[in-house]
């Protein structure tokens, strides 16, 4: 959101504050494997509240960043928290809550994304026109400050305190790795390829789309930013219902849901040429796209090899993120060097549309295949009664 304020404070083309979003994606596989492999050694809680605080004061120095160099730096570390913090939230909530509500509070942790979107969207237009970019960095810290207040009255897990039990030492424990990786790698590699193809479906329906609007249809940016409302809004409607039908119908039987009825959308959500039906198609391409998502912290806590609840779902999560960085690339790169038959103002209009809708046709395929092939363990016990 503030790539053009940044890109005039540091003197800089847009393209080059991008790089500090590339930066971010690729270390935040570093995260998850650094954090995770602390909080299966030494507990959720703790490793925790020390990476909100660091995330804290990384975001504070963000704000008082002074050339792209020192940006970007700080923006390396925030990778690393920002990796690392998903894998120990998720572990310690699907750890901790009962059993039968897994399903409700999956959907309602993954939606929370799409829904912090939508507060920092309104915080953008509100606070930087007045306070300038550096503004929103410092208060950004405020969801992280009670989180950590919140986290200094939670126990820790005792599913974790069971298994720490089987953990003594530190070689002992780098044998449980090694053996796990023999007994496990598939299930390892099969849980990155499946994170990989749901990001894809996640960046490469978002990412693009109000480009799309503007570019291709030739909608003002504040209806590319309604449109993006619309989506998030049905992001948020679609996980937290898909994550509590789980429940019934089982995890691995929602998202093939999800995948079969989300294809039957994409027609909509690109082909019309009206503002409103194509909310429409942004708003229920969204609630499935998300419907999926919003099972997938229940599904990889649940799969996860004992004594690695922390590392296998954080670090296959960012692995898949790093995978699909480039769906947005490949959506624009391709819709360009395919435009549209027409010209607008003398211009070549690229054919964003068609490229979305390919894209995300394949990988809504690819999701139903790897569901179909994969393991259920819906309400499985982390630890004895």
């Amino acid at each position: 959101m503030t790539t053009t304020e940044l890109a005039d404070s540091f003197g800089k083309e847009p393209s080059d504050i991008t790089s500090a979003i590339t930066v971010t994606l690729m270390l935040r596989p570093v995260g998850a494997l650094l954090f995770g492999i602390v909080a299966d050694r030494y507990g959720r809680r703790i490793p925790l509240i020390v990476n909100l605080c660091l995330f804290t004061v990384i975001e504070l120095a963000s704000g008082f960043s002074q050339n792209l160099a020192m940006f970007i730096g700080l923006r390396a570390v925030y990778g690393i928290l920002m990796g690392g913090e998903w894998g120990l939230g998720n572990s310690l909530a699907m750890e901790i809550l009962p059993v039968k509500s897994r399903g409700i509070f999956s959907g309602i942790l993954q939606m929370c994304y799409p829904l912090g979107s939508l507060v920092a969207a309104m915080l953008y237009y509100v606070i930087v026109p007045h306070l300038g970019w550096r503004a929103l960095y410092w208060i950004s810290i405020i969801p992280a400050v009670i989180t950590i207040v919140m986290s200094l009255f939670l126990k820790e897990s005792e599913a974790w305190k069971q298994q720490r039990q089987q953990q003594n030492g530190a070689n002992h424990y780098y044998q449980v790795v090694v053996s796990m990786l023999k007994v496990h790698w598939v299930r390892c590699i099969y849980a990155i390829i499946f994170m990989a193809a749901m990001n894809f479906l996640s960046h490469g329906s978002q990412d693009l789309y109000p480009t799309f609007l503007k570019k291709q249809h030739g909608f003002s940016p504040g209806q590319a930013t309604v449109g993006t409302i619309v989506g998030n809004l049905g992001a948020i409607c679609g996980g937290i219902f898909f994550g509590y039908i789980s429940e019934y119908l089982g995890r691995r039987r929602t998202i093939a849901i999800c995948a079969i009825i989300g294809a039957c959308f994409v027609p909509l959500w690109i082909l019309p040429s009206q503002f409103g039906v194509l909310l429409a198609g942004a708003f229920f391409i969204q609630v499935f796209v998300q419907g999926a998502w919003g099972v997938i912290p229940a599904y990889l806590a649940e799969i996860s090899p004992e004594n690695f609840r922390a590392t296998f779902p954080g670090l296959s999560y960012q692995l898949g993120n790093l995978i699909s960085a480039s769906a947005s690339q490949i959506e624009a790169t391709l819709g360009e060097k395919n435009p549209l038959p027409e010209l607008r103002d003398g211009e070549t209009i690229p054919n964003y549309g068609r490229v979305q809708g390919i894209l995300i046709g394949i990988i809504f395929s690819c999701v139903l295949v790897l569901v179909v092939f994969g393991r259920e363990d819906k309400g499985k016990h982390f630890a004895k009664a």
